[in-house]
């Protein structure tokens, strides 16, 4: 697995993000699924342990879908429950706790709201997007994970996108452009290649100072103590947390 960790972060288009990050800031590269409720945590938990450090840092997204072979129009949640887990009833218990456990966490998982699954390569297109625009990309990751998450919105869906994207300095003509760009989206499928390629086979995934990978939605502790080994430590790529999501 530590081979291929730069080889993740070399995926990366030329930028003043590239080259090795400084030795005392935080560079992290989270690599999530914006209708994965674990990345929804982790995100959060993420927040918390930077804000902690209170250092210079700065975030960037690489794109994962928990389902690739979802239908591009998506399915609806009791369908999907049923095809994953056999029924929603099965599941049910498991949401509910889940969501018990977000709300520690200030994550409002609202399943009782969610009627449709989408396709997220979209949303994904659209995150890449604000970055192409150096547009804040933890800022629309938490707008289209809240809205999914919190009021139930199809974000695969494209007036959906436009009217989130929107609220973040995208303009409609662009969401609407790169949505339909054979090129973003050759380029959101060849980073999620890239991702897989290197053995990651769930999210969230953070990849610290290109140098150790914390996998899982671990929390703010051993984020923060990652963190210490990502800028001050000695060694190599290393995985905090063997455990998949």
């Amino acid at each position: 697995m530590s081979a291929s960790i730069p080889h993740i972060a070399r995926a990366r288009p030329a930028g003043p993000e590239q080259g090795p990050a400084p030795a005392a800031a935080l560079y992290v590269e989270v690599i999530a699924d914006l209708v994965c409720p674990f990345c929804f945590i982790g995100k959060r938990r993420l927040e918390q342990a930077m804000q902690a450090v209170q250092g210079p840092s700065d975030v960037s997204w690489y794109p994962y879908q928990l389902n690739p072979d979802m239908p591009e129009t998506g399915m609806s949640l009791e369908d999907y429950l049923s095809l994953r887990f056999g029924s929603a009833a099965n599941v049910q218990p498991v949401l509910d706790q889940l969501a018990a456990d977000a709300r520690t966490e200030n994550v409002d998982l609202r399943f009782d709201r969610i009627e449709h699954v989408p396709n997220t390569l979209r949303a994904h297109q659209v995150m890449y997007l604000a970055e192409t625009q150096r547009k804040d990309q933890s800022a629309l990751a938490e707008e289209f994970m809240t809205a999914f998450f919190r009021r139930g919105e199809n974000i695969g869906d494209r007036e959906i996108l436009v009217e989130l994207g929107g609220r973040h300095g995208l303009p409609a003509d662009d969401v609407n452009r790169v949505i339909d760009d054979d090129s973003s989206r050759q380029v959101v499928l060849s980073r999620e290649a890239q991702v897989r390629s290197s053995g990651i086979a769930g999210v969230p995934g953070f990849l610290l100072n290109r140098r150790l990978l914390v996998i899982g939605a671990q929390d703010k502790d051993t984020l923060v103590n990652a963190f210490d080994r990502a800028m001050f430590g000695e060694g190599n790529d290393a995985i905090i947390s063997p455990a998949l999501h």
